[in-house]
């Protein structure tokens, strides 16, 4: 596979079409966008589009890759970070960080020839990630790829989540978005995830919230299924399988930050396996793989049926 030839330097190719590629990280699929200069317009019923497994490529949502320097969100972070992960959802509403999607975003800038193994920098709303690339690993390969995701937050507020007419205390866990973690004895407990669970008070998730269902499978080994606002059910959530490591620590009284031990949980996924460590400054790294699929171009009747754009 040559990426770089159809991603760089032009989103665009001769008829107008948009460079596009596809990628996963434990199955939790993106639609990629080149587009170094930010020169594409993406409103939110074009990535909804984009998005939608049947009219569409399919994903859980899209990563737009641009050069910090050219994105207003981005440019007080362009001095740390060359590149700006601007991320949205599957129905195209904005996101502050995705975890899973910042492995695809660094395996794309590798493949890409914009980074190479080593460290990588990479903005996003949340904040500036630092990225770990393993030297082992080619581009052309699907190695494990570190996230160092920042700290996490643990609002004191109280919620309750409830499916089906029953109803679980809920962790308030902060990870550059929110997340409400409910600890269950059977992952079916969850119920059909396509819609939201109710949650309340609603005050405390003005803008909605992603909710983890979490089974134990082991000592620090536990399962997890999400609900990702904006997105429904998803394979993986890298943010959540954070969150869901630091909620399960404070329940079993680990806390690194009071200790000074490491405390690292593994996180089985319906698409994979995640491993977060939680340090004693608080930072938390997730260890997972990232994947490139295909690579193409979006139709140009595509677009202007979602009413996408290039300036």
């Amino acid at each position: 596979m040559d990426v770089v030839t159809t991603a760089q330097p032009s989103p665009t190719a001769s008829t107008g079409a948009i460079a596009f590629l596809k990628g996963h990280g434990t199955e939790n699929d993106f639609v990629i966008v080149p587009d170094p200069g930010n020169e594409v317009d993406l409103p939110a019923s074009a990535v909804a589009r984009l998005c939608d497994r049947r009219a569409g490529i399919g994903g859980d949502g899209l990563l737009h890759v641009v050069r910090s320097a050219a994105h207003p969100e981005a440019r007080a972070m362009a001095d740390e970070a060359e590149w700006f992960m601007d991320y949205r959802n599957a129905d195209g509403s904005i996101a502050e960080m995705c975890g899973n999607g910042v492995r695809v975003f660094a395996r794309y800038l590798q493949l890409a020839g914009h980074t190479g193994a080593g460290d990588l920098a990479v903005a996003t709303r949340g904040g500036v990630k630092k990225v770990h690339l393993a030297k082992s690993a080619t581009p052309s390969e699907d190695g494990d790829i570190t996230v160092f995701m920042g700290r996490a937050t643990l609002p004191g507020e109280s919620v309750t989540v409830t499916v089906d007419g029953r109803a679980w205390p809920a962790r308030n866990v902060g990870m550059g978005n929110p997340h409400a973690v409910v600890f269950v004895d059977d992952l079916d407990h969850a119920g059909d995830l396509r819609s939201e669970p109710s949650f309340a008070p609603a005050a405390v998730y003005p803008n909605g919230v992603n909710v983890e269902f979490v089974a134990d499978r082991g000592e620090r080994h536990v399962a997890m299924r999400v609900h990702e606002r904006g997105s429904g059910e998803t394979r993986s959530c890298g943010t959540g399988a954070c969150a869901v490591a630091v909620a399960a620590a404070r329940r079993d009284g680990a806390d690194p930050s009071a200790t000074g031990v490491p405390v690292t949980y593994t996180v089985d996924l319906p698409g994979g396996r995640l491993v977060i460590t939680e340090r004693p400054d608080g930072e938390i790294e997730m260890t997972g793989p990232a994947v490139i699929v295909a690579e193409g171009h979006l139709t140009p009747a595509l677009l202007a049926h979602s009413g996408t754009a290039t300036g």
